[in-house]
C-alpha cells in the first residue's frame, strides 16, 4: 500500500515552494525532496518594525515542525534538484534533527545543493544572528556575539530607523560546516543506474533519469515488488537548452516517450504551469540581449538577481556567446561567494551538460586564433589543467565576493552588468545592491524568474505584471515591456558592524572576565587532577619519592664529608633543603653549632632521638660506616638498560600510523582556522531605509520549465495508472485535471492532497497469512518473471487445534457416488464427456524492441512502424506496401496494455506467438 504525505508545495495552495513529500510503500518511509523556504521574507507595509515582524507567525513553522518529528523515522532520501527549493533544508535536518538515513542524488545535485547552501548560510550568517552549532533552537547569538546582548541594546543608530535584532529567531540556517558534512555523506549516482536498495529498504530499487531544468536535474523512478512502479518527477523541461539538453522523458519511441519511464503504475509529477504559456524561447533570448545591449550602449547598468549554483550557468552562457560575438567590453560582474567554486565544479563534470557546449564555442574566444588559445592555456593554472575543462572558461567575466568590492574596482557610474545573489532579493548583495541601483534612472533591473511569494523579487514582479496590458501579461504568451518605477519602498536592511566605543570597551571587559574564569577554573581543576593523581599513585609512588628523597640527602651530607661545602651548596635546592632534616646541636661548652653525623644513615628527624645509655647529659654521637653511594640504573628483566624516549617515540609513530586520513584532513582544517586572523567584536543591526524608485524594471521569463502546453502534451502520453498532482496552485490544479478528464484514455484516478492530506492508495486491498503445505508446493508449476517465480494455485484452506495460521492443503478428489445410487445419464451417439480446460494466465508487460531484439535472434525480420505496430516476417523485409503479406503477422499494443497477435496462419505466426509466450510468465491452474 502506498501513503502519500505532502509536507511541503502541495497542490490547491498559493505558496507552492519548498518541495518535501512523504512516501511510503509499506514499511518503507521515502522523503521526496527537502527544500527551504525563504528565510527573509518581505514584510508588509503595515509591519515594518521588528517586534510586529516576530510577533507574525512564520509561515514555514507548520512544515519544519513536521519535518522535525518525521526526520528520525525516515529510510530513504531522494533528491531531485540542487537548488534550494528542493535541497535547501537537507543540511539542518541532517544535522540538527536527526535525519540520517541514506540520501541518493545524482553528483551534480549534490555539488550544486552544497554550493547553493553554503551561499545561504554565509549570506544570512553574514547579516543575522541564526544561531550556531550548539543552537537547537536558535533563539542564541554565535560564537562572540553571544555575550553581547546587553551591549546591543545599548547600541546608537548610525541613520535612519536602526534595531538591533536581539530578538529571537525561528530560522533553521545550517552552518556552513554543517553542509558540508551532509551533502559529503549523500550517495551519488549516474542517468539510468539502478541501484538495489538494502536494510530496512530491502526490495526497492531506485533509478534516476534526466529530467532537465537543472543540471543533474532527476526522474526517480521507485520500482516495488508489492507497489509497482512509482515516478517522481518534478520541475521538467523537455526544451534544449545552452548548457543542457531537455528530458529524457520524451523519447523517439512509440508514443514519443521514454519507454523505461512509461505507464508507471503511479506518478507523481507538478502542475504549476498548467494554465501558463509562455513565448518562444528565440523571443525571449533576443529581447534580453536588446535590452542588455541598449542599456549598456546608454551608459547605463543592468542588475540581474540570479541563484547561486543551477540557472545561472544558462545566463552565463547566454552572456558568454553574445560578448564574444558582439565583442562588448562591459564587464560582467558576478556577486557570489561561492562563484569560483561553483565554476569549477561545472568544469570537472562537463559529461552532464549538454545544448551548445563544448570546448570549442563556449567560454572561448572565438575570434582568436589558436596560437593565442595555446598560449592562454599554458598561462593557465595548474589545478584548472588537470581537470583539462577549457570549456566555461569565461574570459568576460568578473568575480565579487561582496558589494563593496565591486565598488572598489568599478564606480557606481561606469556601465556594467551586474549578476548577483540571491535571484529573491531578500538578503545578501542582490538586495544590497537594488537600494542603491533602483535610484539611479536609466538603470535597469532584469527579472529572469518570478521568486518566491513573500519575498521583494515576487513584488517586483508582481508590480510588473499589473503594469502590463492584458494581453501582453506574461502567462499569455507574450513579452511584455520595461516598465519605469516610481514612487517609494521601504527597505529592512540587516547588517553586521563592528563595535565601537562604549560598546568595544564593555565587550573587552566581559571577554576579560571570562578569560579570567577560565584561567582560575583551569587552575583549580589542575590541582584537582594532581589530588586525585597522589591518591591513586598508593604505596609505590610514595615509596618512589621516599627513594629519590633519600639518595639526595645522601649525595648532600657525603659532599659535606668530603669537604665540598661549595658544591653541596651549588647542588643544593631550596626545595632539597626544606625537605632536609640538618638540625643543630648546641654544645654545652664552647655554645658553638655543628652538623650532626651518622655512623649509619638514618632518615628523619633524628638529632633528638637518644640510645638507651645515655652519658652526662648528652646525646650519643653516631658516624656512618661507609661514604659511599649505590647509585640505581634502570634495566628490565634482562639487564637491558631502558630508553624511555625510544619508546616514546615509536609509540607517537605508531599513534601517527592510526590517524586515517580524515582524522588528519580536520587536524589541518583546526591549524588553519587558527591561522586565520579572528574576526573584530561585531554586532546585528537592522535599518529601515526609504528608497525613491527610479530605475526601469523587465520581466524575462528564463527558469527553464515546460509551460501548460508541454505539461498538458507530455503526462498523457507517459498514461499513468494513478497519478498525484502536486507542486501546484489551485487555478493550475483545477485547469490541470480538468485537461486530463477530457482525455478517454488518461486515468481517472487523479489526487490533488493539499498540505497535510494524506493519499492512500491500495488501502482496499485486504492482506492474510496462510501457510502453504508440502503436498500443494510439490504441485504448483512456477514460471519465472524477472526475479520472481510465479504459480497458480487451486485449494481447500484447513485449521488446526495447534496453530492459530491456516494451511492451504491441494483440493481433495471427489470420491465416487454409491454404486445404488449411480443413475445413468443419457448419452448421445459418438459424444466425448465434456472436459474442462485449464485457466491460464500471462504475467508481465510486453516490450516491442525486446520481442524485435529476440525475433532477430531467431532470424525473423521485424520493424517497428508508427503508432507501435511490430510488422514481423515478409512484411517486414519488403516493405508494408507490397500486396503479398501471406507469411508476414503484425503485433500491436492497445491503449490499455494488451497485445493483439493479426496474421495467417503460417510458420512466422507460431514463431512470433512463441516469442511473446517466453517474454511473459505464463501459469495456469
Amino acid at each position: 500500500m502506498l501513503t502519500f504525505t505532502p509536507l511541503s508545495g502541495s497542490a490547491h495552495t498559493s505558496r507552492t515552494v519548498p518541495l518535501a513529500y512523504l512516501l511510503q510503500v509499506d514499511d518503507v518511509k521515502i522523503l521526496l525532496d527537502c527544500g527551504s523556504p525563504d528565510w527573509c521574507p518581505e514584510p508588509s507595509s503595515s509591519a515594518v518594525k521588528e517586534e510586529d515582524i516576530e510577533a507574525n507567525e512564520y509561515h514555514w513553522e507548520q512544515y519544519c515542525q513536521r519535518l522535525k518529528e518525521l526526520a528520525p523515522s525516515i529510510d530513504l532520501v531522494l533528491l531531485s534538484h540542487g537548488d534550494l527549493a528542493h535541497s535547501g533544508l537537507f543540511a539542518y535536518a541532517s544535522s540538527r534533527w536527526g535525519l540520517k538515513a541514506p540520501a541518493y542524488s545524482t553528483l551534480p545535485v549534490q555539488a550544486m545543493a552544497r554550493i547553493a547552501a553554503s551561499e545561504e548560510s554565509e549570506g544570512i550568517r553574514d547579516e543575522e544572528d541564526v544561531g550556531g552549532p550548539e543552537d537547537g533552537t536558535n533563539s542564541q547569538g554565535d560564537g562572540d556575539n553571544a555575550d553581547l546582548m546587553d551591549a546591543r541594546e545599548d547600541g546608537q543608530p548610525a541613520e535612519g530607523i536602526t534595531s538591533t535584532s536581539s530578538t529571537k529567531t525561528r530560522q533553521y540556517v545550517a552552518t556552513p560546516q554543517e553542509v558540508h558534512d551532509a551533502f559529503d555523506a549523500v550517495n551519488t549516482l549516474r542517468y539510468s543506474q539502478p541501484t538495489h536498495l538494502s536494510g530496512k529498504c530491502q526490495g526497492l530499487t531506485i533509478t534516476p533519469f534526466s529530467a532537465g531544468h537543472t543540471l543533474g536535474g532527476t526522474i526517480w523512478k521507485i520500482r516495488s515488488p508489492s507497489a509497482g512502479t512509482i515516478m517522481y518527477a518534478v520541475n521538467m523541461n523537455h526544451m534544449r537548452e545552452r548548457h543542457l539538453d531537455g528530458t529524457v522523458l520524451v523519447g523517439q519511441g512509440a508514443g514519443g516517450i521514454f519507454e523505461p519511464l512509461a505507464r508507471p503504475d503511479v506518478l507523481i509529477t507538478d502542475a504549476e504551469r498548467a494554465d501558463v504559456l509562455i513565448s518562444r524561447r528565440k523571443d525571449r533570448d533576443a529581447a534580453l540581449i536588446d535590452t542588455i545591449t541598449t542599456t549598456l550602449a546608454s551608459r547605463s547598468s543592468l542588475l540581474l538577481p540570479c541563484d547561486a549554483s543551477t540557472r545561472v550557468l544558462e545566463l552565463l552562457v547566454l552572456l558568454d556567446q553574445h560578448w564574444s560575438f558582439a565583442r562588448l567590453k562591459y564587464p560582467i560582474c558576478l556577486l557570489s561567494r561561492t562563484g569560483r567554486e561553483m565554476l569549477t565544479f561545472v568544469r570537472s563534470m562537463m559529461e552532464w551538460l549538454g545544448g551548445t557546449v563544448s570546448k570549442e564555442d563556449v567560454g572561448e574566444d572565438a575570434h582568436s586564433g589558436g596560437r593565442n588559445r595555446a598560449k592562454r592555456r599554458r598561462d593557465d593554472d595548474a589545478d584548472d589543467e588537470a581537470i583539462g575543462a577549457f570549456a566555461l572558461r569565461f574570459r568576460h567575466l568578473e568575480f565579487f565576493p561582496n558589494p563593496q568590492s565591486l565598488l572598489h574596482t568599478y564606480s557606481s557610474k561606469d556601465p556594467k552588468l551586474i549578476l548577483a545573489v540571491p535571484a529573491s532579493l531578500s538578503h545578501g548583495p542582490s538586495r544590497t545592491l537594488f537600494a542603491e541601483f533602483a535610484t539611479v534612472p536609466d538603470n535597469v533591473v532584469l527579472l529572469t524568474g518570478r521568486g518566491e511569494e513573500g519575498t521583494l523579487g515576487r513584488s517586483l514582479f508582481e508590480r510588473w505584471n499589473n503594469s502590463q496590458r492584458t494581453e501582453d501579461k506574461w502567462d499569455k504568451g507574450k513579452l511584455g515591456n520595461n516598465v519605469m518605477l516610481d514612487g517609494n519602498l521601504m527597505l529592512r536592511m540587516r547588517s553586521k558592524v563592528p563595535l565601537q566605543g562604549v560598546e568595544l570597551e564593555i565587550y573587552e571587559q566581559k571577554e576579560r572576565l571570562v578569560r579570567e574564569k577560565q584561567a582560575a577554573k583551569q587552575v583549580a581543576m589542575a590541582r584537582t587532577q594532581q589530588l586525585l593523581e597522589a591518591d591513586e599513585g598508593g604505596e609505590d609512588s610514595e615509596s618512589d619519592s621516599d627513594e629519590e628523597r633519600e639518595e639526595a640527602d645522601v649525595e648532600r651530607a657525603l659532599d659535606e664529608e668530603l669537604g665540598s661545602p661549595e658544591r653541596s651548596r651549588r647542588k643544593r635546592s631550596p626545595q632539597l633543603d626544606k625537605d632536609m632534616d640538618w638540625d643543630k646541636a648546641i654544645d654545652a661548652d664552647d655554645s658553638t653549632t655543628q652538623l650532626l653525623s651518622f655512623d649509619i644513615y638514618l632518615k628523619g628527624n633524628v638529632s633528638r632521638a637518644t640510645s638507651f645509655f645515655k652519658s652526662a647529659g648528652r646525646e650519643n654521637q653516631r658516624f656512618r660506616m661507609f661514604p659511599y653511594i649505590e647509585k640505581k640504573r634502570r634495566v628490565d628483566e634482562y639487564g637491558e638498560v631502558l630508553d624511555v624516549a625510544q619508546w616514546l617515540r615509536k609509540g607517537k609513530i605508531m599513534e601517527e600510523a592510526e590517524e586515517d586520513d580524515d582524522a588528519k584532513e580536520k587536524k589541518r582544517q583546526e591549524e588553519e582556522s587558527k591561522k586565520v586572523p579572528a574576526e573584530p567584536p561585531s554586532k546585528y543591526v537592522a535599518t529601515i531605509v526609504e528608497v525613491q524608485l527610479a530605475c526601469r524594471l523587465l520581466f524575462i521569463d528564463l527558469e527553464g520549465l515546460n509551460d501548460g502546453r508541454a505539461t498538458k502534451t507530455i503526462i498523457p502520453k507517459v498514461n499513468p495508472r494513478k497519478m498525484i498532482i502536486v507542486h501546484a496552485p489551485s487555478s493550475a490544479t483545477d485547469a490541470f485535471i480538468e485537461s486530463c478528464s477530457n482525455i478517454r484514455a488518461m486515468t481517472k484516478e487523479i489526487y490533488a492532497p493539499k498540505f497535510g492530506e494524506t493519499v492512500q492508495i491500495g488501502q482496499n486491498t485486504n492482506s492474510y497469512s496462510i501457510s502453504l503445505s508440502d503436498q500443494l508446493l510439490a504441485s504448483i508449476k512456477m514460471s519465472r518473471f524477472e526475479d520472481n517465480e510465479v504459480g497458480f494455485v487451486t485449494g481447500r484452506i484447513t485449521t488446526s487445534s495447534g496453530s492459530v495460521i491456516p494451511v492451504l492443503e491441494p483440493a481433495a478428489v471427489a470420491t465416487p457416488a454409491p454404486i445404488a445410487t449411480i443413475t445413468a445419464q443419457p448419452r448421445t451417439l459418438g459424444a466425448r464427456p465434456t472436459q474442462r480446460l485449464p485457466h491460464s494466465t500471462m504475467i508481465g508487460e510486453l516490450k516491442l524492441t525486446a520481442l524485435k531484439a529476440r525475433l532477430a535472434a531467431i532470424g525473423v525480420q521485424a520493424e517497428l512502424v508508427g503508432e507501435g505496430v511490430l510488422i514481423c516476417g515478409e512484411g517486414a523485409r519488403r516493405g508494408m506496401s507490397s500486396d503479398d503479406l501471406t507469411d508476414s503477422v503484425a503485433v500491436r499494443k492497445s491503449g490499455r496494455g494488451q497485445v493483439e497477435v493479426e496474421g495467417t496462419v503460417s510458420e512466422v505466426y507460431y514463431k512470433v506467438r512463441r516469442e511473446i509466450y517466453a517474454l511473459h510468465a505464463l501459469v495456469s491452474a
